[in-house]
């Protein structure tokens, strides 16, 4: 055999092994829908379990619909320069044209498809028993086009020319943690607080289903940060271990807190701050290493914990808090980023390596999300709430949103 003969074979095996890892990574990032819903489910009161099963399942229904057909092509492919191809994509590869027998391209296709469902999922937390099923079926594909495509864009398009060219993501901390998180907050300012909220306790219905879905969401995001390399190189095994440690970190320094403010460690803890380690490193994923990691996710820890106290003090009813977990965990490991990026490992240098302007670079990036998926998701949510309206009666809220929305109930006595 000559070596041009090995060298087409050995390049032949490591595209089927790139393939294999992308196949389960999209696999894991798919779970982690049902292990939010778990996650969710258990946190409501039980006559809204199946509500928040759902919402986030309609999710995996509706938005893969919409990718397929044109917002696949529309968030990720373009240009990335001048006007309007460094704002938007175009429609060159809506209903996957072109794509078909090209196994590399649609594997791209579905392993990112996963991403796009999750987003929408993730907001379903914020407005938990309160939400008309009827408005969250319209709010997701319409929240779907409108700003999760053109923030995928900016952020793995766009920016990379024109925008802002030195910003990382690795996995979408920004593009995904922050987007959802600042959604979330829009839409519970529209929607209102819940009734009775926030002086009756509305403890978690189901800890072991919170701690289930933890598990599940751990689990599957070793697909979601070490697939972001796609292949099965050194970038996921980095992530993959970075994600792991960054979990660690987050879990022991949430429960340390507790103990400290509390006097207890709890489960729902123990689980909220695995998760915050989990969102902070997503962004960073592939791009740092050493025990940074532990960095991120102890901070991560320790700032969600408190953002999670805010909602109180300004009153806005944030019911799962994915506004203090999803969006400052996205905003903490953003920043972290511009600080512990290594060259020797990702793209680009952070500043304890000597460059500075990654922070700015993430600073800008950050607050354009923020901005532009605060107002657009606003002015969705006044929409709605104008035209079918955005929030169940009262009655039906305190009857239930599994019997008044869905005709079911998730216990049989």
């Amino acid at each position: 055999m000559t070596d041009d003969e090995i060298i087409e074979l050995a390049e032949a095996a490591a595209g089927t092994g790139n393939n294999a890892w992308m196949l389960i990574s999209t696999a894991l990032v798919l779970f982690m829908v049902p292990g939010l819903a778990l996650f969710y489910g258990g946190m409501v009161r039980s006559k809204n379990m199946l509500n928040m099963l759902n919402m986030n399942t309609y999710c995996l229904g509706i938005v893969p619909l919409l990718w397929v057909v044109f917002t696949y092509s529309l968030g990720n492919n373009g240009s990335g320069d001048g006007f309007p191809g460094a704002w938007i994509g175009n429609f060159d590869l809506a209903g996957l044209d072109g794509l078909t027998g090209d196994s590399d391209a649609l594997i791209t296709v579905a392993f990112l498809m996963t991403f796009a469902v999750i987003t929408p999922a993730l907001i379903s937390g914020a407005v938990a028993d309160r939400m008309k099923f009827a408005a969250w079926a319209v709010f997701v594909p319409v929240w779907s086009i409108l700003v999760y495509t053109p923030v995928t864009y900016w952020v793995y398009t766009g920016w990379h020319t024109d925008l802002n060219p030195h910003a990382l993501d690795f996995a979408g901390g920004t593009a995904i943690h922050i987007n959802a998180g600042i959604a979330a907050l829009a839409v519970v300012l529209v929607l209102g607080k819940r009734k009775g909220w926030p002086t009756t306790s509305m403890p978690p219905h189901n800890l072991p289903f919170v701690m289930l879905g933890a598990g599940i969401l751990w689990f599957g995001w070793f697909g979601f940060n070490a697939g972001s390399a796609f292949a099965a190189d050194g970038a996921a095994v980095q992530a993959l271990l970075n994600t792991f440690i960054a979990a660690s970190a987050g879990m022991i320094t949430w429960l340390l807190v507790e103990k400290i403010r509390d006097g207890h460690a709890t489960t729902l803890g123990g689980a909220s701050g695995v998760v915050a380690g989990l969102v902070a490193i997503t962004p960073a994923a592939g791009f740092v290493g050493g025990l940074s990691p532990i960095i991120f996710g102890a901070a991560a820890s320790v700032c969600c914990y408190f953002a999670i106290q805010l909602k109180g003090k300004y009153g806005y009813d944030d019911s799962l808090d994915v506004v203090g977990v999803h969006m400052v965990g996205g905003i903490v490991g953003g920043l972290l980023l511009g600080f512990f990026a290594d060259a020797r490992i990702g793209d680009q240098d952070g500043l304890f390596f000597g460059e500075a302007g990654l922070v700015v670079s993430q600073v800008i990036a950050m607050a354009s999300v923020i901005v532009f998926s605060f107002v657009v998701t606003y002015i969705i949510a006044k929409v709605l709430d104008a035209t079918i309206g955005l929030r169940v009666s009262e009655e039906d809220e305190q009857s239930g949103l599994d019997h008044t929305q869905h005709a079911e109930t998730a216990y049989v006595d």
